[in-house]
């Protein structure tokens, strides 16, 4: 094999050591610390380094490379998966010079780093899921402190963490226990439906342990809300920096409902088709505008990193797999795909639960046929082909529904059926029913 990078290194990276390995030299290491890390980068630039590979090890890698890119080095970041070792070579010296070598004869592929205000909205995006799912964790304590006192507010109310609910909980903490008086907190639609139902439900056995389970649930989920708004504040800035100086976009369109966990950032909407140019990708089926800003998050604006639909799909592990070996089909288990990705598999989720989009149709076509995960996949798949195609090639997405959706199925069965008969050398007649 040829080399072509003749001037490049290689990076392992610990927690508390670095080691390099330059072609033609021992192999260095070098301490954690900032000053340290400074030095690596003279070591490189005094030995005329260009190019540099080191593997994505957890959050280890993030300041180094960012001292690296920014001394005009060209820093490749690698997927660990792809730098295996050979048996008998796995120490941090051989780790690191066997990722040289790879990386001499361009064996690695580079892995997708978004650029520094994307990174800085992904940490906030990815904080407030953290705040959300431990709320939600607080939740179930409030549940699990109500039931035990006996009162079924959990199985009356879809939420009980909705307004109803907590008005509810909150009056109960203050001290009120008739459940007339607590069951007019409601909402109307609810004392419509369901008041008899509340009313019994709050017929509790009150107890101090109960009482102090649920006080402190509540202010733990209120502590994470505090929390989830101050990133809310957080986001809303990085949106505004990356729209700025971009021209405004009269948006008269109505958006799409965010039924859940709908950040409280004001002109989401059109801070983020500033930031696209006037594209909305919102126009897609089952893509709100939360759902995009976290797609912002993990992806960037710059499609065109990824060639075609087929490599970014690969990239967000929605593609099909090939694993062949002669007439054998291995199996093949993916470890772990970008969060994107999940995004994706999430929308689609909801899109097969639908009545009226053809994708829908198309996913619960795969479903019947492969089962859900495949069908969930498969119609993230085709969202994702939709999504990268919106924004490098500019084609607008419109909804024909679900019955042009079955006449095309019918017409490719019809096409098949003709196909058929051709090779058996038989003709089919058409009997027209009026």
């Amino acid at each position: 094999m040829k080399k072509i990078r003749a001037h490049s290194s290689g990076i392992d990276i610990g927690s508390r050591k670095v080691f390099v390995a330059v072609e033609g030299l021992e192999v260095k290491s070098f301490d954690t610390f900032t000053e340290d890390l400074e030095l690596l980068a003279d070591y490189l630039l005094d030995n005329h380094i260009a190019s540099v590979a080191m593997e994505a090890t957890g959050v280890y890698w993030v300041i180094l490379y960012d001292i690296l890119e920014s001394r005009g080095l060209d820093v490749w970041l690698v997927d660990g998966r792809s730098t295996k070792q050979v048996p008998g070579r796995k120490t941090d010296v051989k780790d690191c010079q066997w990722i040289q070598q790879l990386h001499s004869y361009g064996l690695l592929s580079r892995c997708f780093v978004a650029d520094e205000l994307v990174q800085e909205l992904r940490g906030y995006q990815r904080m407030r899921e953290d705040h959300i799912r431990s709320a939600s964790m607080h939740i179930n304590h409030m549940q699990k402190a109500l039931t035990l006192m006996n009162i079924r507010l959990k199985e009356v109310l879809s939420q009980i963490h909705g307004a109803s609910g907590l008005k509810i909980i909150r009056s109960i903490l203050k001290g009120e226990r008739d459940p007339k008086v607590l069951v007019e907190m409601c909402h109307l639609s609810i004392l419509k439906n369901k008041r008899e139902l509340v009313l019994k439900s709050l017929n509790g056995h009150y107890n101090e342990a109960g009482l102090f389970a649920l006080k402190q649930a509540v202010e733990c989920y209120d502590f994470y809300q505090d929390l989830i708004l101050e990133c809310d504040r957080k986001i809303e800035a990085v949106l505004i920096k990356m729209s700025s100086g971009k021209p405004n976009i009269t948006n008269k369109s109505s958006r799409k409902p965010i039924r859940h966990h709908k950040p409280n950032i004001k002109n989401m909407d059109h801070h983020l088709l500033k930031i696209f140019d006037g594209k909305d990708a919102t126009k897609l089926p089952g893509i709100t505008d939360y759902n995009w800003m976290q797609l912002l998050a993990e992806i960037g604006t710059d499609m065109q990193k990824w060639k075609t639909e087929k490599h970014f799909t690969s990239w967000l592990g929605l593609a099909p797999k090939q694993n062949h070996s002669g007439k054998k089909r291995k199996n093949y288990k993916a470890k772990g795909s970008p969060k994107a990705g999940i995004i994706f598999r999430q929308a689609a989720t909801s899109l097969i639960n639908s009545k009226n989009i053809a994708l829908g149709a198309f996913g619960r076509k795969i479903r019947a046929k492969r089962g859900p995960s495949v069908a969930i996949k498969a119609t993230a798949r085709k969202l994702a082909v939709l999504y990268w195609k919106l924004f490098v090639n500019g084609l607008e997405y419109v909804e024909k529904g679900i019955q042009t959706y079955h006449e095309k199925i019918k017409l490719n069965k019809q096409r098949n059926v003709i196909r058929m008969a051709k090779e058996l050398g038989m003709l089919i007649s058409y009997n027209t029913v009026s």
